[in-house]
């Protein structure tokens, strides 16, 4: 036996991780790359399994019960893949919540005159899609509840395929699509909990504003330790799941509960602090496990062929590709039209279409809403899902050719301004036939 050596220190596998490798990890979690690098892992692996000779244990997997028998009494008791779109996926909605509030309260929404060009870009992008899946699918009977699913702008792929392909581009860009997107999600948030919820009861509803409000009272006295936060959201979320109101939402109340302003004295506001930590877990965790039990559509044995004839996955297709990006890029043009609302300096139309087509990205949201119009695990969900996953990859594809054309163009235009700060070498001097000093 090896003993070691005196004075060492011995590093055992999988041995305690230390507070900066901790720390280390969270920030690789927090970049934008990483989180879409993840999520689009978790849907490969999704449709890897969903498609190879082990789909039944998929499936087995999607289908097993947790939670011990009392949880049922309070409809906890829930399978694999409700757990990740109820509870999960509400981890995702909180950091949506303070992003979204942050917007409102400090950012662009804030001020009418930068808020318009994207609040009128997001509700037609809205509106117009939601148009053409009824145009193409509304003839087919029970359908028409699938209008919402491709209204949804998937922010964390949006920005990772913004990040990746567009270092050179302005950061009003990048500006203009997170605020896009974030009204986007305000407005599937909205729909999620109006159009989408068929059994309300009251009782739990209002019994949910209770460790709500202890909630928004703890965060607005400066206390954010986990003991006593994390007991009210998950009480919150319990009693809003109870009610019949999807879940989610209470993700998106408990991040309207904290304060995005930074108090006298405060570096970081409470907003900025809670969606520091719960950000990794979010990116990491919530939204990759989410898409690996959401993503699995079998494609094998005809089932893509099925799909493709279905008007509905014709519907979402043509929604997230076309119905999104003409809708963004007209709703846009036509603001800056008739208003005195301006595109900024710093942009271009060109950058406008590839935001337009990044906006097509739709698939987190909208497959949540697939199950919630359809049902998981269905066939027609199937159906939605392969629509998502091609509709969302097929606006990524459209988007990184613009984005590459344009990136290209700004990046020349900082390489010349480099060459015009550096100023004239003498091999300039010459190659004017002046001698260097001279004019």
């Amino acid at each position: 036996m090896t003993l070691p050596t005196p004075g060492r220190a011995v590093r055992r596998l999988f041995d305690k991780v230390t507070d900066r490798e901790r720390t280390v990890v969270a920030d690789i979690l927090r970049t934008e790359t990483v989180g879409g690098a993840l999520l689009l892992a978790g849907a490969l692996i999704a449709l890897a399994w969903a498609n190879s000779p082990w789909r039944e244990g998929y499936s087995a997997m999607l289908g097993t019960t947790l939670g011990p028998a009392w949880l049922d009494g309070l409809h906890l008791q829930l399978d694999v893949a409700a757990w990740a779109a109820d509870g999960l996926l509400a981890i995702f909605f909180f950091v949506a919540g303070v992003e979204l509030k942050r917007e409102l309260v400090a950012g662009d929404l804030r001020d009418p005159a930068k808020a318009a060009l994207p609040v009128v870009a997001a509700i037609c992008g809205v509106l117009l899609p939601a148009g053409v899946y009824l145009a193409f699918a509304a003839g087919e009977p029970g359908t028409a509840q699938g209008w919402a699913i491709p209204v949804a702008t998937d922010i964390a792929f949006a920005l990772a395929v913004l990040a990746v392909l567009g270092s050179h581009l302005p950061t009003a860009l990048r500006s203009f699509l997170l605020t896009l997107a974030v009204v986007d999600d305000l407005i599937a948030i909205t729909i999620i909990a109006v159009a989408y919820t068929s059994d309300l009861a009251l009782l739990p509803l209002a019994g949910a504003l209770v460790p709500l409000a202890a909630f928004a009272l703890v965060v607005r006295r400066g206390i954010t330790t986990p003991w006593l936060l994390v007991p009210l959201a998950v009480t919150t979320w319990a009693l809003v799941h109870a009610s019949g109101v999807h879940a989610t939402v209470a993700g998106v109340l408990l991040g309207f509960a904290v304060p995005v302003v930074a108090r006298a004295g405060e570096e970081h506001s409470i907003g900025e602090h809670l969606e520091h930590v719960v950000r990794p877990i979010s990116a990491g965790v919530a939204v990759p496990v989410f898409a690996l039990t959401a993503a699995g559509v079998t494609v094998v044995g005809g089932g893509f062929g099925e799909a493709v004839r279905d008007p509905v996955f014709i519907g979402i297709t043509v929604a997230l590709v076309l119905g999104k990006a003409v809708g963004v890029l007209g709703g846009t043009w036509l603001t800056a039209r008739f208003t005195r609302a301006e595109l900024s300096d710093d942009l271009d139309w060109s950058d406008v279409l590839a935001v337009s087509l990044l906006a097509g990205i739709g698939f987190t949201v909208s497959l949540l809403i697939g199950e919630l119009a359809f049902g998981a695990g269905s066939e027609r969900d199937d159906h939605v899902k392969a629509a998502v996953l091609t509709g969302s990859l097929v606006a990524a594809a459209l988007a990184a050719v613009v984005l590459r054309r344009r990136d290209r163009h700004y990046r020349l235009i900082a390489e010349a301004e480099a060459r015009d700060a550096a100023g004239p070498g003498p091999s300039d001097d010459r190659q004017g036939g002046h001698p260097a000093g001279q004019s």
